[in-house]
């Protein structure tokens, strides 16, 4: 809200950030005579939404920052208010706050993912444009192990342009009565505080079991986020993984809960060259001196973790000999790879029969 004070120049041009953050801006101006602080107008109102929450001391400390450090007050300074109220909000432990997210650019494949995602992204922003939908609520990932899951929560949180919250249940469970449920709900109040945000829940099984893993806590837990997910108001977005379709309770996977089920499948030869190509990029490796074709057909049934670990284990070859890493470095590693697919293949093939029919597939 506007501060209304008469004397305030932001509410003169209506960007006015609310008192709090209008004082230290004059502030700033008083103390650098004929200067006045720069704003940019989509990062002023980012940089409101982003203030919700807080006590009237910690905004004005969190303006402070954003402004006395360049004078301005732009897109730049977001990732540092974040972090700043990530650290004030947070006390249980069981929250991560993830500094760095990724780009869907960094993840192979998922194309169905990233285009329902980006179909969301306004909706979910807020944008004006899209105020008569409603806001996303979240995804379920299930798949099989190393092939994006993590890397796509990530980029979730990159593509629309939010922090994102990892929830740890290992450190949620106290062995104290009580305790559990509390650190639960105060880590999902202040992902409540903190939003726009991403909230990931990593193998989310681990945390909430399904048929013959229940004790009391256990089921009070569940009671608890279930709640949580279907009262909450803010915009939390939760992106949930899991490996074990069968360890989850069923009040959680039935529809309305998550707005979609996703299946990470074992990537395709196109999607395999596309990771190979990614990994060799990101080591500063030209991919022009790689046949990356051959290696892809040679992968067959990798997971992209695999076929990264092929690339970084050529890289160590070749440096403990002395020569450049090419072709033959990587193809020698992958035929020396067991792929998961192999090693658990029963496991590995009871998924994806689960999985077809039943969920959305990501590719």
């Amino acid at each position: 809200m506007p501060c209304a004070d008469s004397t305030c120049w932001l509410c003169s041009t209506g960007l006015c950030l609310n008192w709090p953050a209008c004082r230290v801006a004059d502030e700033w101006s008083r103390e650098n005579p004929g200067a006045r602080v720069k704003v940019d107008a989509k990062a002023h109102d980012l940089l409101i939404q982003n203030l919700a929450g807080l006590t009237y001391g910690d905004t004005e400390r969190l303006a402070r920052n954003a402004i006395y450090l360049d004078g301005a007050i732009t897109r730049s300074d977001l990732p540092d208010v974040m972090q700043a109220k990530y650290k004030l909000l947070n006390r249980g432990g069981a929250l991560q706050f993830e500094y760095d997210t990724a780009r869907f650019n960094d993840v192979g494949g998922l194309s169905r993912l990233k285009k329902w995602l980006s179909q969301r992204k306004a909706p979910f922003r807020g944008d004006e444009r899209a105020s008569h939908l409603e806001p996303p609520k979240g995804i379920l990932l299930i798949g099989i192990q190393g092939c994006g899951k993590s890397l796509a929560a990530k980029a979730t949180a990159g593509i629309f342009s939010v922090p994102l919250l990892r929830l740890d249940f290992g450190s949620v469970y106290d062995k104290y009565h009580g305790e559990t449920e509390r650190k639960l709900r105060d880590s999902l109040q202040t992902a409540d505080v903190m939003s726009p945000c991403v909230l990931w829940i990593d193998e989310i099984e681990k945390g909430i079991a399904g048929t013959g893993g229940e004790t009391g806590t256990t089921q009070r837990v569940l009671g608890t986020f279930l709640t949580w997910m279907a009262e909450r108001k803010s915009r939390v977005f939760i992106v949930a993984t899991a490996n074990d379709i069968a360890a989850l309770p069923p009040e959680l996977v039935r529809k309305g809960r998550f707005d979609e089920i996703f299946f990470v499948d074992l990537p395709s030869l196109k999607v395999r060259a596309s990771i190979l190509a990614i990994h060799l990029t990101n080591r500063g490796l030209s991919r022009g001196k790689f046949d990356i074709e051959a290696l892809a057909k040679a992968t067959t049934g990798f997971s992209g973790a695999e076929i990264e670990q092929a690339v970084v284990a050529a890289l160590y070859t070749a440096y403990a000999s002395g020569q450049t890493i090419g072709t033959r470095h990587v193809a020698m590693e992958i035929k020396q790879t067991k792929p998961l697919s192999i090693v658990m293949q029963e496991h590995v093939a009871a998924l994806r029969q689960w999985a077809d029919g039943r969920t959305v597939p990501c590719d």
